[in-house]
């Protein structure tokens, strides 16, 4: 063989080497972004006083299984907040933040996605798009109009609430650790490689660009998954900016980002957008 004919050889080895992990990646991308808990949940009512279970199907016919927390009864607002939780665990683990928010006098209803917390199907960008259609859809079931409800979105959750508020406007919005989109998280982490590769694109930033619903933005200083900066982004090109808090040296998962500083913001954002 030629010195010409081996470095062709090499070089179609490279390149058919490429393309393999390519699209190695693009296959098993979404098993490193949704990182579910898939283990069945018990009865709310065991979980917390007054909890039930609440099962809605998404349009594609996934059924889904949530919780509904009730408000304190001395404090409740008559007003519902739709949690849309990040990628990992599963509502169990959202437990602390519903009763912060219940404290606040509101109806939490904690929602898994597809594939999380014994829920059948697989989580992509679309599907948690649908869940998130249908948990909305179910609140109004019970009795919550679009004016006594609230979203907040955690982390890619987010991403999730953002979608829904341009086709279910709710009375408020609470982001919780935004990014602009995703791919930008994907650039801060792995270059633009990962992000050029990306399958779903959770864009935040162009959701809200035009939205009139009022919005608070929750960051963390020390963030080292989703950098603050792209929620400070995120805060900047809100149109209907309701108000930025900034916990100075909190993490990503750190204790307070499921504590009464949430709970506290979403009560102001309520007595702007929702006053009881």
């Amino acid at each position: 063989m030629t010195s010409r004919r081996r470095l062709a050889a090499v070089i179609a080895t490279i390149v058919a080497a490429a393309g393999g992990a390519v699209a190695l990646a693009w296959a098993l991308q979404r098993s490193l972004v949704f990182v579910p808990d898939t283990t069945p949940v018990g009865p709310a009512a065991q979980a917390v006083e007054g909890g039930r279970d609440l099962a809605f199907t998404a349009s594609d016919g996934v059924k889904l299984d949530a919780w509904l927390i009730p408000p304190d009864a001395a404090a409740d607002r008559e007003a519902a907040v739709l949690y849309a939780p990040g990628n990992g665990g599963n509502r169990e683990g959202r437990l602390g933040i519903a009763r912060h928010l219940a404290g606040e006098g509101f109806t939490v209803l904690l929602l898994d996605y597809r594939g999380y917390g014994g829920n059948e199907g697989s989580p992509s960008q679309d599907g948690l798009a649908r869940d998130a259609v249908a948990a909305v859809e179910a609140l109004a079931n019970e009795g919550f109009v679009p004016e006594r409800t609230l979203y907040l979105g955690e982390s890619i959750g987010t991403g999730v609430v953002a979608r829904l508020q341009s086709t279910h406007p709710p009375a408020g919005v609470l982001l919780r650790s935004p990014f602009t989109d995703f791919a930008a998280v994907a650039r801060e982490h792995y270059g633009w490689p990962g992000a050029a590769l990306l399958r779903d694109r959770f864009p935040v930033a162009e959701y809200l660009a035009e939205s009139d619903v009022p919005v608070t933005v929750v960051h963390g200083t020390d963030d080292d998954i989703v950098p603050s900066a792209l929620s400070v982004e995120v805060a900047a090109s809100t149109a209907n900016l309701h108000e930025e808090l900034v916990l100075d040296g909190v993490g990503h998962n750190d204790a307070v980002m499921f504590g009464r500083p949430i709970a506290e913001a979403m009560s102001r954002l309520a007595d702007a957008a929702a006053p009881r």
